[in-house]
């Protein structure tokens, strides 16, 4: 398909006007925002939430350190894993449908909870969890902006989704803890299925089914959905190997070269097929090439600064985790309270240069940090505020761009692009972070006292680490600009 074609098919299918029954509010819409921010609520509170009882779980279920990480790895793994197949499902059978069978699967697996006794019956929940989340995912924001005409509205919602999902992710660790003392760790999993019914609910009676003329009509791409799902489960593995086995290990080398020869492959699979399951066009068109490669840079700086930040706290300044915890107190209020600011400012600066300045923003706090964060927290503080403050524009921006750049009846696969390129680039980031660290800390980091030298290597990698992610965010930031100016 020529370039040409498939701008006309963008211009053609993307709808610029809604049928004069849209809501012309989000008030008109609560029902069906309260069933979206729900999906967003879970997607949020499932891991942060977890995390804080893994300790009680490896205790009850005798469960080893690989056990453990795989209680939390194995979701991760299959979500991203699955994310674009379900997106290509969901733009086929129905993103209301798909979503709501995936939310019934969410609150069956939660249930499922009270029967397990061992650590593989635990993953195999995860597992199940894993599925269900990939199932709605790419619906969450497809369906949101379907529901309205205008992208203000859009921009406004999705807003609110996120802000619902951001206050779960923050306060998640705390209420996990609260819960810990009076309760069963049994119940931060069961707390997933009210959570689902009010999703199911909300989106059941606040969504009209998909019309037939919204839908993808060709064939599932089977070959590229199998080659797809093992490239991203590869690259998300493969940053963990890096992390727990080091660099000097095959492991995760071998992992590094099975993604690349699956990519290839797919990328093979997707320009010969009839009916690919990612029409390879369409990500080249100027709105979702560089609303990628923006979420593709803030994904790789924020997990990178986030994993050495946490490292730096703890280890390198001797602050406890609540300290470390409060430590982030500024990402987590920009990140909740700075959605009052992404319409004003998109509004100022229009959606292209709010979209590639929030970016920047991340960047830049990347590089506060690598330079400068090891003279005082003070200089950490202004990092993670520049930081969030740039995560919490171009997550709704560059979103709503990249939906605007695809057809109608493509916005299922282009929602689960957008979550795809978040989860693999922030384990890239991670993996290049603590390899990094890896090759330049000589001894175990986790040394409870550190000679001076392997204070000043740590503080080396960090320097090292964060200007070559820097580097790399900065590139992307400057391709997607050249990309939205084409």
């Amino acid at each position: 398909m020529s370039s040409e074609e498939t701008t006309a098919i963008v211009a053609e299918s993307t709808p610029t006007e809604r049928a004069s029954g849209s809501p012309q509010s989000l008030r008109e819409a609560w029902v069906a925002l309260a069933g979206l921010s729900a999906v967003f609520l879970f997607e949020m509170l499932d891991n942060s939430i977890l995390n804080v009882a893994l300790p009680t779980i490896g205790r009850e279920l005798h469960a080893s350190t690989t056990g453990l990480q795989w209680v939390t790895g194995a979701y991760a793994v299959v979500y991203g894993g699955l994310m674009l197949v379900f997106g290509a499902i969901s733009d086929r059978f129905g993103r209301r449908r798909v979503m709501l069978i995936g939310l019934a699967l969410l609150a069956l697996a939660s249930l499922a909870t009270l029967l397990v006794t061992t650590a593989a019956q635990l993953v195999a929940v995860r597992v199940a969890m894993g599925v269900a989340a990939a199932m709605t995912t790419p619906g969450s924001m497809a369906l949101a902006f379907r529901l309205f005409a205008s992208d203000r509205l859009r921009m406004s919602a999705i807003t609110l989704i996120s802000t619902v999902g951001l206050v779960g992710l923050a306060v998640g660790p705390t209420v996990g803890g609260f819960v810990l003392a009076v309760a069963p760790w049994q119940v931060l999993l069961l707390v997933n299925v009210p959570v689902a019914a009010l999703a199911f609910a909300g989106i059941r009676l606040g969504i009209a089914a998909d019309e037939p003329d919204g839908l993808h009509h060709a064939r599932i791409d089977i070959a590229g959905g199998v080659l797809g799902t093992a490239t991203i489960a590869l690259a998300l593995v493969a940053p963990t190997l890096f992390v727990n086995e080091g660099a000097a290990s095959w492991l995760p080398w071998t992992a590094t070269l099975a993604a690349a020869a699956a990519a290839v492959g797919f990328v093979l699979r997707e320009r010969s097929a009839e009916h690919p399951l990612l029409d390879l066009t369409l990500v080249t068109q100027p709105l979702v090439a560089s609303g990628l490669a923006y979420k593709s840079a803030v994904g790789l700086a924020a997990a990178g600064m986030t994993y050495l930040v946490t490292l730096q706290l703890q280890l390198d300044w001797g602050w406890t985790p609540a300290m470390a915890a409060i430590g982030m107190l500024p990402q987590v209020v920009v990140l909740i309270a700075g959605g009052a600011v992404v319409n004003p400012l998109v509004d100022r600066l229009g959606p292209g240069r709010a979209a590639w300045l929030s970016a920047a923003s991340v960047v830049a706090g990347l590089a506060v940090f690598s330079l400068l964060g090891r003279f005082g927290y003070g200089w950490v503080a202004v990092a993670l505020v520049l930081v969030a403050a740039g995560m919490r524009v171009v997550g709704v921006v560059a979103g709503v761009n990249v939906l605007n750049g695809l057809p109608e009846n493509r916005t299922g696969i282009g929602t689960a692009l957008i979550d795809t390129v978040s989860e693999v680039t922030s384990g890239i980031g991670i993996a290049i972070a603590g390899t990094i660290l890896a090759a330049l800390f000589t001894g175990s980091i986790a040394t409870v006292s550190w000679t001076a030298q392997q204070t000043a290597e740590f503080r080396q990698a960090v320097l090292v680490g964060g200007l070559s992610l820097t580097a790399l965010a900065a590139g992307l930031v400057g391709f997607g600009l050249a990309r939205s100016r084409s």
